[in-house]
């Protein structure tokens, strides 16, 4: 069981990365009409870099089923967000 919990918990902090980026992409904002710049270029890179962090943590600790479970929970919680994002933009139309 504490061996899932660190994982668990890595894909916790990049999911939650990976949503502050879907709600501040400039180009997704401007197609849904949305008042804001949204974030800038170095602001989106910071956290593109932040959300792999915990996947090279994982890595460096030699972690290799962590890595993978992080690696395919990322994959599948960005895919959710951008699923939750795009259901969002299709009901305020």
């Amino acid at each position: 069981m504490m061996a899932l919990l660190l994982p668990s918990a890595a894909i916790l902090l990049t999911t939650t990365l990976i949503a502050l980026l879907a709600a501040g992409d400039p180009k997704r904002r401007r197609s849904a009409r949305l008042s804001g710049d949204g974030q800038g270029k170095s602001l989106r890179r910071v956290l593109a870099a932040f959300a792999c962090l915990p996947g090279a943590v994982l890595a460096a600790m030699g972690d290799a089923a962590g890595f993978m479970l992080w690696l395919g929970g990322a994959a599948v919680a960005g895919w959710f967000v951008a699923l939750l994002f795009a259901q969002t933009r299709q009901e305020t139309r």
